[in-house]
């Protein structure tokens, strides 16, 4: 095959004899003659890279340079070159190594120049000059040359002569053979067989290690001075995950462990007390305390969970290293009779184990409660029962059965069966199970699982009490931030040797199984408001995580950045297979279609896009398990090639709760849409991640007060609809209105910036405000009486969204002035202070009484969050006719139900008068 090169004249043809054995006899002539300038290279064809800046087109002459790299990346001229090794000088044929090209070059000269100095990493030197560097073989044009190397760097005008003359320069065939030879590493160790090396990481190495984990998540092990060793997860942040990842290969970090969720690790722990930016190349770079000093143990490892996208030009195999090792990977239960029949989820049946090789069976020699609460937990049931063994043993006789699982030896505490102790057969093992019979479980639903009427009436003659423990913020059911009740005020757990047996407590206290995940970091969002509980330590067993050893937490011990989560294993129940999205550019995206047909054939079909919204599209997007939803579409543009037309839903209406669209309230029967055509059928944008916004409940009680404000200060307040009705009929501009004034500070604190739904295109341009709103509805505020009717609102026709303030590691993004992005970034928030336009409510026209002031954020729900619920401020208000006092503010659900009724009760109260 013919080889050419920019620059080269000729060419070269394959010798006849390129065998196996010639190529394999030609290395060892090359490495002899290469030495130790045969540098490692990726690939042959990487060569062809032309040095036209340069004044060459051809790679070879910097070659017998070794070129560094300082800290900023950039290629460094060395002061005094490698000199080539005489059996290169004297390997060349003939009486020149190359000849001068006849051919004009790009000045258009008939003969051509020397090379600009820095095309041979060294300065100017007359041809033929002897001097006191090495001598390097003159490759170039004429005959044997020597030219001198370099005794100073060059300047960058030297460095770069883009505007100089320059010749083209030819080789020899001999001469060309033995540069490529030399550069594509022939003879050289295999650059396959070492680890990428980022700037500032030289001489280290990086893996993932632990189990249970997925390829890109597990303890970070480092290698130096070769011994590998693990990282401290003290002072770990997020920051110094992303460094880590990009160490591993990996684009970026979602998240981080501590105290060794993948396991303790072996060896040194050669880092402690990291600190990170985020933005270093090596975590080289990084504070800490030295290499190997610590004052941790095992127990405290970090490790990290990468986003599964890799950086170009990391190999797989030289970053992770995964400990094979057999593994149960997935337990399901398989009912003895029925299979394929039975109504979802199964709760009893035959345990099956899904190794390496396939599903097999688990030998019941042994077999305890303790192993069937393990299995129960891993399927998403909170706790087994007792189970007719006698009729399986029967069936069991006229079956065969395939075991690969004996020995378990559970102690009932374990998240997953493979940290249980247990034995597989090996693959000559003919006498499996001998007198035993396959292991049967049978589990016990959660509330939301239940399925037939008897675990329905079971499940509610169980006392009932108001639950000490919930989940905020998920996309999922089973996953989200722990809050504990405390005093009757919701409040979160610092991450603490937060664990997977304190997390699987969480799950089973509240229906689920055991955890498959303990979060930390506020990996599910951070809460506001009071920390309950740090350094929670659970043997697994306890019926509640107050049962569970810990600490009371102050104010300095943690901060709600450290906020514990879980994710819960849950029962499959199929409810993904009922609905799809189709058309996307993405599987995050698409036109929704769902199954249906009952006793008939299945059928898919579409979804009428009417008064669909961002809370229907919550519950597509939760049951795909695809996260949150971005947005919800009343119109669609998604392409579908499967051609389905027919619509066969309408109507839906969701509280954005359930967990399958159809225990939402639709028309299935007689279908209903305004708007025919596939064009206005329902989709959906999901995503992993969401805002969350919330607002700060004791500023508006600490800036309230009363202001009478005259009408002619309050045509620009008119124009956007901020005053009560009754302004209309006032004597413009006589007389004055009464205004409840407080100042709003909005936060967000989700895993997404708050953007707002509308376009830049449609924002629209207030004078009176002299900037531009994004949202025509983003608050309101109401004054309600007791039983909840509206007497006066104070609605803002519309907001302009900018970050006021933020936290010190996050910086300002968006802004109002000049027509800026705006939005709110997570970990800033929103200041509405309490002396702008429309930052009240016009209270003229109500009497003295008792009230409740109310603050909702995102009332429509135009812009998905990962948790509603919290969007409601309330107030306690009194109102003389001349004062007003404020008190008792608080986020709607940050305490007990029993202590919203008391905020809401007033003694002695019968009307909306004082009495």
């Amino acid at each position: 095959m013919p080889l050419g090169l920019p620059g080269a004249r000729r060419r070269h043809r394959e010798p006849a004899d390129a065998s196996p054995e010639r190529a394999e006899q030609l290395r060892g002539h090359v490495t002899g003659l290469c030495g130790s300038h045969a540098p490692l290279a990726p690939s042959l064809p990487a060569l062809s890279l032309t040095l036209a800046p340069l004044g060459f087109d051809t790679p070879c002459p910097p070659l017998p340079w070794s070129q560094s790299a300082d800290s900023a990346g950039r290629a460094a001229l060395p002061s005094r070159p490698r000199p080539w090794p005489p059996a290169v000088l004297s390997a060349l044929p003939g009486p020149a190594g190359v000849r001068r090209g006849r051919g004009r070059g790009r000045t258009g000269q008939g003969r051509s120049r020397r090379p600009p100095p820095a095309a041979l990493g060294g300065g100017a030197e007359e041809p033929g000059g002897r001097g006191s560097g090495s001598p390097v073989l003159g490759l170039l044009s004429g005959t044997r040359t020597l030219l001198e190397a370099p005794r100073a760097p060059l300047s960058q005008s030297q460095a770069f002569p883009a505007m100089r003359p320059v010749g083209v320069w030819q080789w020899s065939p001999w001469g060309l053979l033995l540069c490529l030879l030399c550069s594509s590493g022939w003879g050289s160790p295999s650059p396959s067989a070492s680890p990428e090396k980022r700037p500032g990481s030289e001489g280290l190495r990086f893996r993932l290690a632990g189990y249970p984990r997925k390829p890109s998540e597990g303890r970070v092990e480092i290698q130096r001075a070769g011994e590998w060793g693990t990282i401290c997860d003290d002072d770990f942040t997020l920051q110094a995950a992303h460094v880590l990842c990009r160490e591993l290969g990996f684009t970026e970090a979602t998240g981080w462990t501590h105290s060794a969720k993948y396991g303790p690790g072996t060896g040194r722990i050669w880092l402690d007390n990291l600190s990170c930016s985020g933005t270093e190349q090596s975590v080289t770079e990084c504070a800490s305390r030295g290499w190997g000093n610590s004052d941790c143990t095992h127990d405290e490892d970090a490790g990290v969970i990468c986003k599964d996208e890799r950086l170009p030009g990391f190999s797989d195999s030289n970053v992770i290293e995964v400990e094979h090792q057999l593994q149960v990977e997935e337990v399901r239960l398989r009912p003895a009779v029925g299979w394929g029949r039975r109504p979802l989820p199964v709760t009893e049946g035959l345990v099956e184990v899904r190794l390496p090789d396939g599903w097999s069976q688990v030998c019941d020699k042994g077999w305890s409660a303790h192993n069937s609460h393990v299995v129960c937990g891993m399927l998403g049931f909170p706790s087994e029962k007792r189970v007719n063994t006698a009729f399986y043993r029967l069936l069991a006789q006229r079956q065969q059965h395939s075991f690969g699982l004996h020995g378990v030896a559970c102690l009932g505490t374990e998240a997953h069966l493979s940290l249980c102790p247990l034995e597989f057969y090996r693959a000559n093992d003919t006498a499996r199970c001998p007198g035993g019979a396959p292991a049967v479980v049978s589990c016990v639903p959660g509330p939301l699982y239940t399925a037939s009427s008897s675990q329905k009436k079971q499940q509610q003659s169980k006392p009932q009490g108001e639950a000490r423990v919930r989940l905020k913020g998920g996309a999922h059911p089973g996953e989200g931030r722990v809050e504990v009740l405390k005093a009757g005020t919701w409040g979160t757990v610092c991450d603490r040797k937060w664990d997977l047996q304190a997390a699987s407590v969480v799950c089973r206290e509240l229906g689920f199984g055991s955890a498959r995940e303990a979060l930390s970091g506020a990996r599910m969002g951070q809460g506001m408001g009071a920390i309950h509980l740090s350094e929670v330590r659970c043997s697994g067993q306890e019926p509640s995580l107050w049962k569970c050893s810990h600490k009371n937490i102050t104010a300095e011990d943690c901060s709600h950045s450290q906020d514990a989560g879980v994710r819960c294993n849950l029962p499959y129940t199929g409810v993904e297979t009922k609905i799809r999205l189709s058309g996307g550019r993405s599987r995050h995206e698409g036109r929704v279609e769902v199954q249906t047909g009952g006793s008939g054939p299945p059928r898919w079909g579409l979804i009428c896009g009417d008064d669909w919204g961002t809370l229907e599209a919550m519950v597509v997007c939760r049951q795909l398990g695809l996260g949150y939803a971005n947005h919800g579409l009343q119109e669609t543009w998604y392409w579908d090639s499967g051609n389905i037309t027919e619509v066969v839903m309408s109507g839906v209406r969701c509280t954005g709760t359930e967990l399958s669209l159809d225990q939402c309230a639709h028309h299935s029967t007689h279908i209903s849409c305004k708007r025919p055509g596939t064009r206005f059928t329902a989709g959906v944008i999901c995503s992993e991640t969401a805002s969350d916004l919330l607002l700060h409940s004791a500023l508006v009680q600490e800036t309230a007060y009363i202001e009478d404000r005259p009408l002619h200060m309050l045509y620009c307040a008119a124009e956007e609809n901020c005053l009560a009705s009754s302004a209309r009929s006032a004597n413009w501009p006589y007389g004055h209105r009464r205004l409840l004034r407080f100042s709003s500070q909005i936060h967000n604190l989700g895993r997404a910036d708050f953007r707002p739904k509308a376009g830049r295109h449609s924002w629209v341009w207030h004078e009176c405000h002299g900037h531009y709103h994004s949202m025509d509805i983003f608050t309101h505020y109401d004054i309600l009486t007791p039983n909840g009717t509206k007497v006066a609102e104070g609605h803002k026709a519309s907001f302009c969204l900018e970050d006021t303030e933020c936290q010190e590691d996050v910086s300002k993004r968006y802004e109002c002035a000049n027509f800026g992005e705006q939005g709110i970034t997570v970990g800033c928030w929103d200041l509405y202070r309490h002396d702008i336009d429309c930052q009240w409510i016009d209270i003229t026209d109500v009497k003295p009484g008792n009230y409740i002031l109310q603050v909702v954020i995102n009332p429509n729900f135009e812009v998905a969050e990962s948790d509603f619920t919290n969007n409601a401020m309330k107030c306690n208000c009194k109102y003389d006719g001349h004062r007003i006092w404020v008190h008792n503010c608080h986020i709607g659900d940050a305490f007990s139900e029993e202590a919203n009724r008391r905020f809401e009760r007033y003694p002695g109260q019968t009307s909306n008068q004082i009495v």
